[in-house]
């Protein structure tokens, strides 16, 4: 295998329990690039598409919200207007009432008065009649009694 750090490949003397040589060093600075490169075409792009989506799911459900809100008020007022509407009709339908009543006690009166009205007519027209009957009754009792005067003083 071909190593492309030559303190790697140095010959490692035997030691104690831990042998410090040129690997930890060059394996510590391989982390850190590792890390530098993998942050700068991973972690960052990835960090970035996170954050705008948290912001705009923040920004969402802030929207969300204002809607939410803006359309319990909307509730809220097309409920008064509907109560008010409501209100309206039933003031409506008494008004209707009264004028209808009113209209009718005054037909009612108007009939009564033209019944009245006739009924007079009609007992004025019935004395006249009786009058009359009876003027004729007394001419034609006296025509009679002055035809049966005649009889009796020719018998």
């Amino acid at each position: 295998m071909i190593s492309w750090f030559p303190l790697a490949e140095a010959p490692v003397p035997e030691g104690g329990l831990f042998d410090f040589d040129a690997t930890l060093p060059l394996m510590a600075v391989q982390v850190v690039v590792l890390t530098f490169i993998l942050n700068k075409l991973f972690f960052q792009p990835v960090g970035k598409v996170v954050e705008e989506r948290e912001g705009f799911v923040t920004t969402s459900h802030k929207e969300a919200k204002e809607r939410l809100a803006q359309v319990e008020r909307l509730e809220q007022d097309l409920k008064a207007q509907l109560q008010k509407a409501r209100q309206d009709a039933q003031a409506v339908v008494a008004a209707a009432e009264d004028e209808v009543a009113s209209l009718y006690k005054a037909a009612l009166a108007e009939a009564k008065a033209e019944a009245n009205r006739l009924r007079e007519q009609a007992r004025a027209d019935m004395e006249s009649q009786r009058s009359a009957a009876g003027a004729v009754l007394t001419e034609e009792s006296r025509r009679l009694a002055d035809l049966i005067i005649r009889r009796l003083v020719t018998i």
